[in-house]
């Protein structure tokens, strides 16, 4: 099992505060600050931040991963592969590869959790490797302490003794063009790429061409050229060529002082550790900042450097663990250090008056400070506030003297402001204002107090006799009052309107107010902030991500932030993001802390002073702490947009790992717990180096939660006890120090098999046979009554619509007839003087008895139980059709089969079938033009086709949809009977009408199926 050893930022770092005059903050990692039980830190002799963003420690006793909030040790214990003894250089290839050379000669390649042994040199300490760099080729080149110089490329190692075997310096380094450099104490060769030769052959060396008399150092630039410090001379070289202005002599003793390490920081510049006197970091001028224990280093015997991605230097010692060296966001006016600032405003000509808790007011101008103190009339009074009017009177708040004014360079009570003083019982003022009108305003202890004609009195109109902490005028003439205890209180054309906790206020205790660029209004209360609708206030409080608590005063920047300071930190919030809460868009907002680790001397910051935080006309912005003044320019306050990667570090099921448990290898990316497992539970972290005390993680199980969880940094792991059989799938987010969420959640599969009672197989044979057996049991009892009240049912209804039919057909076609021949006798009657006319009257009564005798052969033929066949359908249909064509002289021909099966029909089919084949031969007769026409049957299993052709002008298009009753019908009494009717061209020109109806009532789906159906 990997050994996690837990280490939280501000407990289980120490964070040292460096010397005042140097712009780092540096914080400290020791066995004593983290689980000395599980692992030892103490001597760090390499270091390697990994793509993936672990930091990777090589220390006597083995390795460590690092991801900022907690160490992971890594030993032969618990790695298969991983030898014994100290871990001395570390390395990534391109290929994400590990390198890891050990104290005792062992080379180990890493790859995706297999641990490989590299064969070079003797594989003794004395052949220990010393040096690694990888070329623009791929091949990887190993530099032993023993001379061997060696070449992996494409899984082969190649190996050469080819240099000088002395003891001390082993450096190898390629630089921009390709041209790899090896060094020894005293001498200095390159390999160039097209020099190198293939096959085993012995690489092309040569020495370089510039003297060199000790080689302390080698490093390769990012950005072009390498560095050399050598014979006490720290250089920059392009090839053979020194680049101007980058020869420097040491500032560390050179004959005493070993170089140890060497890197760049994020601009180029150059970071040199040793043996003794600590670590210089230089400027491109070639001027040093040097970091000892005195401002802040654990060690001044360093043994390893690394710079991080986010431009943190992390720095090994030899013996007191790791450090952390991290530039200075924020500056802290010096003079004010270790003092409570109470309150700081602008005097109008780019100074600050700054008013201390106590006896004590500076004026900072132009880099220079004046003090004012109990000289100057500043005596047991106690600065609350500090105010330049628009006159640039300065005006002074106190705890318990009362309102001053400075005037001849002291401090007096002014004129007219004796009724707010101690006299009068008002001990206190700790709010200063003056309002577009340049009306000025206080807040006491006792009220509201204004001035008027040089004379201070109190407000009486809604605000008497209350604690007053905050005044502002809006821009739309509003007088804002904060008071403690009392809520807000709006003042306007002497109305006074009351907002508290009812009104969306987080607290009646109102401790700040603030008007933003755009005009927002801005609320800070001992619980949270607010902001105001219009209406009412939206309160923010325990909506806050990453920061929460009371809030001391408010100012924004010109870079879109609010900050805020409370007694938690300096935070700043987005406004996009204050705005996207306010609209319901969200239900958080990020807020990043600033602390100690970025440069201010506490977290703490002041509270119950108006003014507190100002801005200066450079845009930097200044902001009182208890332990002095701290000023940022925020344009250089880059928030870090690097989307934090969220990795699924191990899965535990019952106590016990899933999946392979050694070094760099993946977590499984899908997990079956089988039915007996009680309790999974889900490791992951988040590489945030910079601030992970800062980040935040959210994580689900979709299937047994719907909503996400968002955990603190300390929880980087989910558990869930007992979960039901089923699929889920677990998914992990991390955000970083400034709200940035990680784009790609980390997602893990997890199946949980039911035990055996719950499988589908076994629920589904009991059901089946329980089911079976009610089953059965209502079927022996009530299947045959049923039946039979079925069939006599179907008998009835089939009665009753065949009843229906006849008398509809009767109704229909002889009714119709007998009357149309009934008219026909009274029209011959009428014209029996005229014989032509009763000839015509006679031709036409004689047809249409013809027309009558038919149709009442049709209806007999139908209710005839005789003819239910599809024999007797079919030979009157052609008997039929062969009449009709032959009396409207067409040629025709009939494709039937010469003998049909006695398949039933029922009287209903067999009536529609005629009738629709009726319907489409008369269209060939009336409105096709045809000279001939054919009628087919063809005859399936389950159903059979009429097909009824001619070689007429055919249909114009869509004609069966625009309105012809008779195409209508057709189709109505074809699907009345499960069937189909279709419409189409002819083969040769005309048009076709396939009628199709079922065999039986089992196979009209199947018809219908074998047939498209037009709509």
């Amino acid at each position: 099992m990997l050994t996690a050893i837990w280490l939280w930022l501000g407990a289980g770092c120490l964070q040292l505060q460096a010397d005042p005059s140097v712009p780092f903050t540096i914080a400290q990692w020791t066995s004593d600050t983290i689980s000395p039980q599980n692992a030892v830190l103490t001597a760090v002799i390499t270091i390697t931040q990994t793509r993936d963003g672990y930091l990777w420690l090589g220390t006597p006793d083995g390795l460590l991963r690092f991801d900022g909030a907690r160490f992971t040790s890594f030993n032969e214990a618990n790695t298969p592969g991983l030898k014994s003894g100290g871990v001395v250089k570390l390395f990534e290839d391109s290929r994400t590869n590990l390198w890891i050379g050990t104290e005792n000669g062992d080379v180990l390649l890493v790859n995706e959790g297999k641990v490989q042994p590299i064969q070079v040199g003797r594989g003794t300490r004395e052949g220990r490797l010393m040096a690694i760099c990888e070329d623009r080729m791929g091949a990887v080149w190993l530099y032993t302490a023993d001379g061997n110089l060696a070449q992996y490329r494409a899984g082969k190692i190649e190996s050469w003794q080819v240099l000088p075997n002395f003891h001390g310096h082993r450096l190898m380094v390629e630089d921009a063009s390709g041209t790899i450099w090896v060094g020894t104490d005293y001498f200095l060769y390159r390999i160039t790429s097209n020099a190198r030769q293939n096959g085993g052959d012995v690489p092309a060396i040569a020495y370089s061409k510039t003297q060199v008399l000790k080689l302390d150092y080698l490093l390769a630039s990012r950005r072009s050229g390498y560095w050399r410090l050598t014979n006490g001379r720290i250089q920059k070289w392009e090839g053979d060529q020194l680049q101007p202005g980058y020869d420097w002599s040491y500032p560390w003793a050179e004959t005493l002082t070993p170089v140890r390490a060497a890197c760049e920081d994020q601009d180029g510049n150059l970071v040199v550790g040793t043996g003794g006197e600590g670590v210089f970091w230089f400027d491109s001028q070639g001027k040093s900042t040097h970091l000892t224990e005195t401002n802040g280093l654990s060690s001044t015997n360093i043994l390893s450097l690394c710079m991080d991605r986010q431009g943190d230097l992390w720095v090994g010692t030899d013996g007191r663990g790791l450090d952390r060296v991290r530039r200075k966001v924020f500056k802290v006016l010096e003079e004010s250090r270790g003092s409570t600032v109470q309150s700081v405003c602008n005097d109008g000509q780019d100074g600050l008056w700054i008013g201390y808790y106590g006896e004590r007011i500076d004026h900072w101008s132009a880099g220079k400070l004046e003090r004012f103190g109990q000289d100057q009339g500043l005596r047991n009074l106690g600065v609350k506030s500090v105010f330049v009017d628009s006159d640039r009177n300065l005006w002074v708040g106190t705890q318990l003297g009362g309102l001053l004014q400075l005037q001849d360079r002291r401090f007096v009570q002014p004129h007219g402001s004796e009724t707010i003083g101690p006299r009068y019982g008002v001990p206190e003022i700790s709010a200063l204002y003056q309002d577009r009108s340049n009306r000025l305003w206080a807040g006491t202890q006792a009220g509201l107090a204004t001035l008027n004609d040089n004379s201070w009195s109190f407000v009486t109109n809604g605000v008497a006799g209350q604690v007053v902490r905050a005044i502002l005028q809006d821009r739309s003439g509003n007088l804002w009052v904060g008071t403690q205890g009392a809520g807000l209180k709006r003042i306007r054309d002497g109305k006074v309107t009351a907002y508290g906790m009812a009104d969306g206020l987080p607290s009646e205790n109102v401790s700040c107010l603030y008007e933003d660029n755009s005009g927002t209004l801005w609320a800070g209360t001992t619980v949270g902030l607010a902001r105001f609708a219009g209406t009412n206030w939206i309160s923010y409080d325990g909506h806050f991500i990453g920061a929460s608590g009371n809030i001391g005063y408010l100012i924004d920047d010109a870079q879109g932030y609010l900050w805020m300071g409370s007694s938690v930190g300096l935070l700043r919030a987005r406004g996009t993001d204050l705005d996207a809460f306010a609209l319901g868009k969200t239900n958080s907002v990020p807020v990043r802390s600033f602390g100690q680790a970025d440069g201010l001397p506490t977290r703490v910051c002041s509270q119950g002073s108006q003014p507190a935080a100002c801005r200066t006309g450079d845009g930097k912005l200044w902001f009182p702490t208890i332990s002095g003044l701290v000023s940022v320019d925020p344009k250089a306050l880059l928030p870090n947009t690097n989307a934090p990667p969220v990795i699924i570090e191990s899965v535990w099921v019952d106590g016990h790992p899933q999946g392979p448990d050694t070094l760099r290898a993946p977590a499984p990316a899908a997990l079956v717990i089988p039915a007996a497992k009680e309790s999974l539970e889900i490791h992951f972290t988040s590489i945030n180096l910079p601030a992970p005390d800062l980040g935040l993680f959210k994580y689900r199980l979709t299937g047994h939660e719907k909503d996400w969880t968002t955990a603190e940094p300390q929880r980087r792991f989910a558990r869930y006890s007992k979960l039901p059989h089923g699929h889920y799938t677990f998914e992990v987010k991390a955000c970083n120090e400034d709200g940035v969420w990680s784009e790609a959640a980390a997602t893990l599969a997890v199946t949980v098999l039911p035990p055996f009672w719950q499988t589908w197989w076994f629920i589904t044979a009991t059901s089946l046979c329980l089911l079976g057996a009610v089953v059965g049991s209502v079927h022996y009892v009530s299947t045959q009554k049923l039946q039979r009240e079925l069939a006599a049912l179907r008998q009835h209804e089939l009665l009753e619509k065949e009843r229906a039919r006849i008398a509809r057909d009767l109704h229909d076609q002889l009714g119709a007839n007998l009357t149309q021949v009934a008219l026909l006798g009274e029209m011959a009657e009428t014209d029996k003087a005229l014989p032509q006319e009763v000839e015509t009257h006679a031709r036409q009564i004689s047809q249409t008895a013809r027309e009558t005798t038919r149709a009442l052969d049709e209806i007999v033929w139908t209710v005839n139980p005789s003819n239910d066949t599809l024999d007797g359908l079919i030979n009157y249909v052609c008997k039929y059709a062969q009449e009709y064509l032959a009396m409207a002289g067409l040629r025709y021909r009939l494709e039937v089969p010469s003998q049909l099966p006695p398949i039933p029909i029922s009287p209903e089919l067999r009536h529609n079938v005629f009738l629709a084949t009726k319907e489409a031969v008369n269209n060939v007769v009336k409105h096709s033009k045809a000279t001939s026409a054919w009628l087919r049957l063809n005859l399936e299993s389950d159903h059979f086709t009429l097909e009824i052709e001619d070689n007429g002008a055919g249909v114009p298009a869509g004609a069966d949809r625009k309105g012809r009753n008779g195409l209508r019908n057709m189709r109505k009494r074809l699907e009345e009977i499960g069937g189909a009717f279709v419409l189409t061209p002819g083969q040769e020109g005309g048009t076709r009408v396939s009628l199709t109806a079922p065999l039986s009532p089992d196979s009209a789906n199947t018809a219908g199926s074998d047939v498209p159906l037009e709509k």
